[in-house]
């Protein structure tokens, strides 16, 4: 089972982040993902035997209650791309309001999965929903501007709960299913 853990983003806002990807159309070598399945990664897992669910959903369960985090309210909103606007390869909307709770989340996520051997984070965490992948520099320039220029903010969420999510992955690109949820 290839493996994550997210905060989903409730249904009414796939339209707004499909038209915010509707302003990168013209930008060539962007591969958008589904806004239907727009979420916030906390953690990342891999691949993961089946036989190890109901301790990664033990260790995901102490990792709520580690993190002392309330259900809270999130603002989705503002532009990046990682690594750099100079080498782009992935384009995200942000967070605005509520970074500070997932921060803590995926920091919890991260100390009790990687104490069960789970690979640790290479890079900071930010908390961000994906919207494309950038195959080629082709709209490069095109991006670059949208990033630099654009501040939109796409809609607001109560978080009050995290998800253990499956990606199987289709030739029509990754689907999504909820695993198990933990509640705030």
């Amino acid at each position: 089972m290839r493996l994550f853990v997210s905060v989903d983003l409730p249904d009414d806002l796939a339209d707004p982040v499909a038209d915010l990807q509707a302003e990168f159309a013209d930008a060539s070598g962007l591969d958008f993902t589904d806004p239907e399945q727009a979420h916030v990664t906390l953690k990342f897992l891999g691949d993961v035997n089946a036989d190890r669910l109901p301790a990664l959903e033990r260790a995901l369960e102490a990792a709520v209650d580690d993190a002392g985090v309330d259900p809270f309210p999130v603002r989705y909103g503002g532009l990046g791309v990682f690594p750099s606007l100079e080498y782009i390869s992935v384009v995200w909307l942000g967070v605005e309001r509520g970074g500070d709770e997932l921060t803590r989340l995926h920091e919890a996520i991260e100390d009790r999965t990687t104490a069960m051997g789970f690979d640790a984070e290479d890079h900071d965490f930010t908390p961000h929903v994906t919207l494309a992948r950038m195959e080629h520099a082709g709209g490069k320039e095109l991006v670059q501007d949208l990033v630099r220029e654009r501040e939109p903010t796409i809609g607001e969420d109560r978080v009050d709960e995290i998800r253990l999510t499956e990606s199987t992955l289709t030739d029509d690109g990754p689907v999504y299913s909820t695993v198990e949820s933990f509640p705030l």
